[in-house]
């Protein structure tokens, strides 16, 4: 039996199709960055109680310490609030989430959701054509929660080999959305990383979503803002002398509201770990498989 999305869900869609995402994103991202203690101070701590924020877990436990919204959002965690699996073998998860599709990537095509598939080829921002290590690799696509820990960490050690800025759209990267929306997270804003590691080479897709006000990398700084008129901009460490190295854990990048990582590796590289099921909670640096 088909099951057709309730009409909130599409209206829910349908209106994003028609609000100006970018400017509501960019607005997010100033409105997150202002200092007027009373604004930032309420901010906070009506964030802290609408998602349950356990700030047991931060460095800084004390709300008003921090100088703004987005300053609170990307919040270090305290030494050992997320353990590394010790297994030098184990792909570590990269962020706090929830696994959004889990799996091996079939005729060029990921899962987005039931029904719905896209091409890497697509997502990764290359013209018609060009070649890619992934057909028939591994991949992985992790949600962010506005409640998650919003900082992005390396799955493995790996020297940094290319980066692309594609321009997009800013939909929602929520599970109900990814339903919806066709091919969204290869027509979503995004920032693709491509490392050499242990495993071979492995891309990691940062992608944007509405009112997600900035993508970041240790190396770069921001990258976004500013999102509209943009073009793809591609950058190749390959040939430099001291190209960014990350080791297994490191932080590589952050998020400013929620949004999606996915992880590619080539073709019988990983294996995932059987128990990740799409909609399982995930936390930064548990097992998601083994290289092989």
């Amino acid at each position: 039996m088909i099951q057709h999305p309730a009409p909130s869900a599409q209206l829910f869609v349908a209106l994003q199709y028609l609000l100006p995402q970018h400017g509501l994103s960019t607005l997010m991202h100033r409105l997150a960055r202002l200092r007027w203690r009373p604004l930032k101070d309420a901010l906070i701590q009506r964030f802290v109680r609408l998602y349950q924020i356990d700030m047991t877990q931060a460095l800084e436990p004390d709300l008003s310490a921090y100088p703004h919204f987005n300053a609170f959002f990307t919040r270090a965690l305290r030494p050992g609030a997320r353990p590394l699996d010790p297994d030098s073998q184990a792909v570590l998860c990269p962020v706090d989430g929830a696994v959004s599709q889990i799996g091996e990537i079939t005729s060029g095509r990921l899962i987005q959701a039931k029904g719905r598939d896209y091409g890497v080829r697509e997502l990764l921002g290359l013209a018609t054509g060009m070649a890619h290590p992934f057909e028939r690799g591994s991949f992985v696509t992790i949600y962010l929660s506005p409640s998650d820990y919003h900082r992005i960490h390396m799955p493995l050690t790996g020297t940094l080999v290319t980066m692309t800025y594609v321009p997009g759209r800013l939909f929602s990267v929520n599970p109900m959305t990814a339903r919806l929306v066709p091919g969204l997270f290869a027509r979503n804003e995004r920032v693709i990383c491509q490392f050499t590691t242990a495993a071979d080479e492995m891309a990691m897709v940062l992608v944007g979503a509405i009112f997600v006000g900035g993508i970041e990398t240790v190396w770069t700084g921001e990258i976004t803002p500013p999102h509209s008129g943009r073009t793809l901009q591609h950058q190749d460490y390959e040939n430099d002398a001291n190209p960014p190295r990350l080791e297994r854990g490191a932080e590589m990048g952050r998020f400013n509201l929620g949004s999606t990582v996915i992880l590619l590796f080539p073709p019988g590289k990983v294996e995932w770990e059987p128990g990740l099921v799409p909609g399982q909670t995930v936390r930064l640096g548990q097992r998601l498989g083994v290289r092989r």
